[in-house]
């Protein structure tokens, strides 16, 4: 059984291919509605535990990974766990490194790198990628 998020919730991107994404900020609430079933965390410290299945991806603020073949794996089992899971991708903002991954993800989905930035700022959040470095990061990452 397919189960995704609703298209209008807070912070849900819709990818090109349909799957849906959900991308938020550790430091705000929780939104109402389901939990993820599987959430992906870019922090630069353990996060603390949930009743969901997670990964941590070990990501300082305003960085990049600190493992970056790590956080290539990482990101394809969020993206490929999207299309019938609700995904969640998360990090302290919600802005930087939330972007960044989410604009990875449009990689895998098909977005040119070069635009990719492009597409999460204008379907999730105007200041996602908040560094050159992550932006560079997004333009060179490979499907």
């Amino acid at each position: 059984m397919v189960t995704t998020w609703e298209p209008t919730a807070a912070g849900v991107l819709r990818l090109p291919s349909g799957r849906l994404v959900r991308g938020r900020g550790l430091r705000h609430p929780l939104p109402v509605g389901p939990e993820p079933g599987f959430a992906l965390y870019l922090l630069g410290k353990e996060p603390p535990a949930v009743s969901w299945e997670a990964r941590w991806v070990r990501w300082p603020d305003f960085r990049l990974p600190s493992d970056r073949t790590a956080a290539g794996e990482a990101l394809r089992e969020a993206w490929e766990r999207a299309a019938g899971e609700r995904v969640e991708v998360a990090c302290g903002g919600g802005v930087g490194r939330t972007g960044t991954a989410l604009a990875c993800l449009a990689v895998l989905d098909g977005v040119p790198g070069h635009e990719a930035v492009g597409y999460v700022r204008e379907h999730y959040a105007p200041r996602a990628v908040e560094t050159p470095w992550q932006r560079r990061f997004v333009a060179r990452f490979t499907p």
